[in-house]
């Protein structure tokens, strides 16, 4: 997620033999910056107070820990070399800070850096769909025996993520297009929602929606080119059929 994200566009060439310019979008967030910074500030704390607890001792310590430390040992090269003094790299810790907020895309196409961006968060949420197979589509547990049901199984699941991204990207593109984001618009709570249009069978014998779509559940079906008459019409052809079948 990147808030209130700044952008501009660059046109070079991404090294000195390239054969071809690139577009370099350079984004900027005031969110990104706060994060970055906090996880910074709090990654420098944390292998301060590790490498003080090592001082006076003979051992090798990690060169992650350089990065943003001088460290001093006596005896410095001897086998019986001690840490003595931890100092800030007061000048790379400077210089991080100062990039903590922004971050780059390259894109080999000329597009605008909004283009880009939308792309990649695009993208992003089709990795995280796909992450996000073991949660809601029970991949941590297969439960089947023999390679026919395995395939079944994995194409199925494939299809239902194909259907899941899609009902994602709708309901993504209704939201820019409202002025309120309301939290019935994410794929669980939509589902949720139109979970409720049902149809039930009533003393004439007949099948009729259960109740009137509600003002939510209208909003959900415009992200699907669909509305209220639509669902009415499909139910009474529903009806008819299940009168059909129940005669």
């Amino acid at each position: 997620m990147h808030y209130g994200v700044n952008g501009k566009t660059v046109k070079s060439r991404l090294y000195p033999a390239d054969e071809k310019e690139r577009y370099f979008h350079i984004y900027y967030s005031d969110y990104r910056k706060a994060k970055e910074r906090s996880t910074l500030e709090l990654t420098i704390q944390e292998q301060k107070e590790i490498l003080e607890s090592l001082k006076g001792k003979n051992i090798k310590i990690d060169r992650k820990f350089e990065t943003y430390f001088d460290l001093i040992y006596y005896h410095e090269g001897r086998e019986d070399q001690k840490l003595q003094l931890v100092r800030e790299k007061n000048d790379v810790i400077s210089r991080e800070i100062k990039l903590c907020g922004y971050f780059a895309i390259i894109t080999s196409a000329e597009m605008s850096a909004a283009q880009a961006l939308d792309i990649y968060k695009s993208r992003d949420s089709s990795e995280k769909l796909f992450r996000g197979d073991k949660s809601y589509l029970g991949e941590r547990s297969l439960r089947v025996n023999g390679d026919e049901p395995f395939h079944s199984k994995i194409f199925i699941e494939f299809v239902a993520m194909i259907i899941r991204n899609k009902i994602y990207t709708c309901l993504k593109d209704r939201m820019k297009e409202m002025k309120k984001k309301p939290n019935y618009m994410t794929v669980p709570s939509a589902l949720k929602e139109l979970g409720k249009i049902e149809m039930i069978r009533q003393a004439d014998g007949r099948y009729r929606l259960d109740h009137a779509v509600t003002l939510n559940q209208k909003t959900i079906l415009q992200a699907f080119n669909m509305s209220e008459a639509m669902v009415r019409k499909d139910a009474a052809e529903l009806g008819k059929k299940l009168e059909r079948m129940t005669v």
